[in-house]
């Protein structure tokens, strides 16, 4: 049995707030200047230069990438042979509470209907998934509200099928133009149920952009499907250009002979997470 403190977790989790908001993934980083480099319009280039500055800026000064520094989404994974010394969480939601006051990231967490703050971005959206084994992974998302808000979930007809689903994520897409800060990085969760489904839409903007899904008819479906919402012209910012989403994932689960749940996670082009084990 592996034992882990409750400080513990609440420290990895607290540095992965700061860092997270703080600095851009290797591999969206990469994504933005292939991006540039990619682009025929000036006015296309010209954001994605500003995006790669804006990258370094942050890094180099340590303020946010973006104002928004989002809802706290964790994804938990704990070992079946894992002993966490204390409440885990409580102890994951005193990470956020301290991460988002000592980084001095904004704090947007609010009752939905007083929209009174809640002053220090908690409650934490958290989901668990107990395995085998003795480790203790947790990976952390900030989720801002712009692509969040452009986000759906849908339950197709059976026989709509894949058609049926490029058609409602191309149309999702063209709907949400400029409001999700483009260029977008798309999760596309199919299958499960309708709570499930927004789930593994989450889950899939996990992923890293270079990545390629190990089932090969997933992974054809993901390059046409990216390939049809770029031809959309979109682009950067909202402003025209070959690119209106740097990545497309996908995940699926089974579902009732019935249903066909999907849903749509848009994420805006500074994909903040982190993952940690313990």
């Amino acid at each position: 049995m592996k034992r882990i403190s409750a400080q513990a977790v609440t420290k990895a989790v607290r540095d992965m707030c700061i860092s997270a908001n703080r600095y851009q993934p290797e591999d969206v980083k990469a994504a933005i200047k292939a991006g540039e480099a990619g682009e025929d319009s000036p006015t296309a280039k010209e954001v994605f230069r500003q995006l790669s500055e804006n990258i370094d800026l942050a890094a180099g000064t340590g303020l946010p990438l973006c104002q928004d520094t989002g809802l706290a989404v964790l994804f938990v994974t704990l070992g079946q042979e894992v002993y966490v010394e204390g409440n885990l969480s409580e102890a994951i939601n005193e990470g956020v509470r301290q991460g988002y006051g000592e980084g001095l990231l904004r704090k947007s967490a609010c009752d939905p209907f007083s929209r009174k703050n809640t002053g220090d971005n908690t409650p934490a959206v958290i989901h668990y998934d107990i395995v085998p084994g003795e480790a203790l992974r947790i990976a952390f998302m900030a989720k801002g509200g712009g692509a969040e808000n452009m986000s759906r979930v849908m339950m197709l007809a059976p026989a709509e099928g894949w058609e049926g689903v490029k058609k409602f994520v191309l149309t999702r897409v063209a709907e949400s133009r400029s409001n999700p800060c483009p260029p977008i990085i798309i999760g596309i969760g199919i299958g499960g149920t309708f709570e499930h489904s927004a789930k593994l839409a989450k889950l899939a903007l996990m992923r890293k952009l270079d990545d390629v899904n190990p089932e090969p008819d997933l992974a054809a479906k993901e390059e046409e499907l990216l390939g049809l919402v770029n031809r959309l012209g979109i682009g950067p910012m909202g402003l025209g250009g070959r690119h209106t989403a740097l990545g497309l994932k996908i995940l699926t689960s089974p579902c009732h002979i019935a249903s066909f749940p999907l849903a749509v996670n848009i994420q805006c082009h500074s994909s903040r997470h982190e993952e940690v084990e313990l």
